[in-house]
């Protein structure tokens, strides 16, 4: 037996032989070429057949894995044509009288380059698809035939990195997939979990083609990978694929039903989103509402600002979609590792520290002003409301309610409809905002902690720097009693609050969060249907000392 141990990324358990796909084309040679005209079209045509493919794969997505996974690939066929990367290769053909392949490689590398030096792992993920795209483009021009998986029995596939077209491409014949390189936030990794297939990455040079034609058993959620497994070892997967089958049978019992404890105690179980797409996947979970509406995602995929308009159709599709349910939207929380060229921020020694959130909404008042018009707008197709992030002082909250009420007297004057109730939230993601978060409760309809943030300040950890998992703790007791601070400041002023951070979903701080009367946790929409069973199979007895255990938390830690 061999072990190997990566990253899991998509959850479940496959069995298989390896399979490495053939290489693609070779690497493209800077050969010159006197014909610059005849070079132009071929990239033209190879462009318009890349376009062309990716438009095919889109629709057989729409029709095997829903709309999210069918919108990349739509968005990719527009990618291969797209004016930026057209003029680049173009450009790059002229200057250097090479071929239309050396020029198709050259600009989708350099286009990757920039989306790669981001701090966003989300925009370095889009790398992915401008390598993948151009890929396509340079196999057209070599005449490199699409690939299909030779073997009547379903494999696990594996290669360095795997386009998401690839995965798509190959999906009947797929039980697992496992890669060298890559990361939970590529779209070959959001798409594996879409389509349900597991999938381990980050295997490095344990992963060889020797390797190819070996039988395999893996675990897409803890990242366990074994080659020729033994009669106990394989006996022992298949025991975990029953049990995890077993559990999701289950978890459809409670599709449909309410978040509420034996003992009567309800805990609302929202969805986090980052487009409108999302909301097909809050609604197969069965979520009820979304809790965040992470609205920046817009403006990061655009290469520009959006318009009001743009920004109205995303936000009521959301709203419309949601049939009632409440959609909570972020304003634009901009900044840190969420950069937007066009925006020009200045470069920051702590960027962590520095303009972001609604420091960058108050500080550009044009683009926070056609948000917060295209939102109320969007008020008048469903249960929307709007939060404020990054809030550190009481005068913030009022700068920007004054700016929502600039926008109802325009609306009002123009005669555009809207939601004249519509709550207005606050983000506690600040050891200020906790601290001060009885007055902030009298400015705000509802407080939503951003535990991702909360614990990076708290700690003074940086929640982008490698190296200190160590230290990163979400549960320490710094961080536990600044959650139930804010909940007491609250509820002293009659209004709700939710948790809307990774630790929302965590299932050791369920009865925590219940323990302190947390009215709602916002998740990823794969763990509504796992929470909701937890929440609707709990022990009640467990809560009443957790309190009091909370308190204590850290009188007896070691110094």
């Amino acid at each position: 037996m061999i072990f190997m141990q990566g990253k899991g990324i998509s959850s479940g358990i496959a069995k298989g032989n390896i399979y490495f796909l053939p290489c693609p084309a070779p690497a493209a040679h800077k050969i010159p070429v006197s014909d610059m005209e005849a070079e132009k079209a071929r990239l033209a045509a190879a462009q318009e057949k890349a376009a062309a493919q990716l438009e095919e794969l889109a629709e057989k997505c729409r029709r095997e894995a829903g709309s999210e996974c069918a919108d990349l690939f739509a968005a990719q066929a527009m990618l291969a044509v797209d004016e930026s990367y057209t003029e680049r290769a173009r450009g790059i053909l002229e200057e250097e009288r090479c071929s239309a392949e050396y020029a198709a490689e050259t600009a989708g590398k350099e286009i990757a380059a920039v989306f790669a030096a981001m701090d966003s792992a989300y925009m370095q993920a889009r790398a992915d698809d401008i390598r993948d795209v151009a890929g396509r483009i340079l196999n057209n021009l070599a005449g490199v035939p699409d690939t299909v998986i030779d073997s009547g029995e379903p494999v696990i596939l594996a290669a360095d990195e795997l386009a998401p077209s690839e995965l798509v491409r190959h999906k009947s014949r797929l039980s697992g997939l496992l890669t060298r390189k890559g990361s939970g936030d590529s779209h070959t990794a959001i798409l594996a979990r879409t389509m349900g297939i597991p999938a381990v990455c980050g295997l490095g040079g344990s992963l060889k083609e020797a390797y190819a034609g070996h039988m395999c058993c893996m675990d897409g959620g803890t990242g366990q990978v074994v080659l020729d497994p033994d009669g106990i070892t394989a006996a022992a997967f298949e025991q975990k694929d029953q049990e995890q089958r077993e559990r999701e049978r289950l978890l459809e019992a409670v599709r449909g039903q309410r978040d509420v404890t034996p003992d009567g105690r309800e805990l609302t179980v929202c969805c986090n989103i980052s487009s409108p797409e999302d909301v097909d996947a809050v609604l197969a979970s069965d979520g009820h509402e979304i809790g965040l509406f992470r609205s920046e995602f817009l403006f990061l995929a655009s290469g520009d600002c959006p318009t009001e308009e743009e920004q109205f159709c995303a936000y009521s599709a959301a709203a419309s979609a949601m049939n009632g349910g409440r959609v909570v939207i972020r304003t634009l929380d901009i900044g840190s590792d969420k950069q937007a060229d066009y925006f020009r921020l200045p470069e920051e020694q702590n960027p962590a520290l520095g303009v972001r959130g609604v420091r960058f909404c108050l500080s550009r008042p044009e683009v926070f002003h056609t948000q917060l018009r295209a939102i109320y707008r969007a008020s008048a197709c469903g249960k929307v409301a709007v939060m404020f992030p990054m809030i550190t002082s009481v005068w913030e909250v009022r700068e920007c309610r004054r700016a929502c009420r600039e926008v109802m007297a325009e609306l009002d004057a123009e005669g555009i409809p809207y939601d004249r109730d519509i709550e207005t939230g606050i983000m506690i993601e600040t050891p200020a905002s906790v601290l001060i978060a009885g007055e902030l409760a009298r400015e705000a309809d509802f407080f939503s902690v951003g535990t991702n943030d909360l614990t990076q300040y708290i700690l003074a950890c940086d929640r982008q720097a490698d190296g200190l998992d160590r230290f990163r703790d979400s549960h320490h007791p710094a961080v536990l009693r600044a959650l139930k601070m804010a909940a007491d400041a609250a509820h002293a002023a009659g209004i709700r609050i939710g948790v809307c951070g990774e630790l929302a979903a965590d299932p050791e701080m369920l009865e925590f969060f219940l323990a302190i009367g947390i009215d709602e946790l916002s998740v990823a929409p794969p763990a509504v249907l796992p929470l909701r069973a937890q929440i609707r199979g709990r022990h009640s007895e467990q809560t009443d000392s957790v309190i009091c255990e909370t308190k204590n938390a850290g009188e007896n830690e070691q110094e």
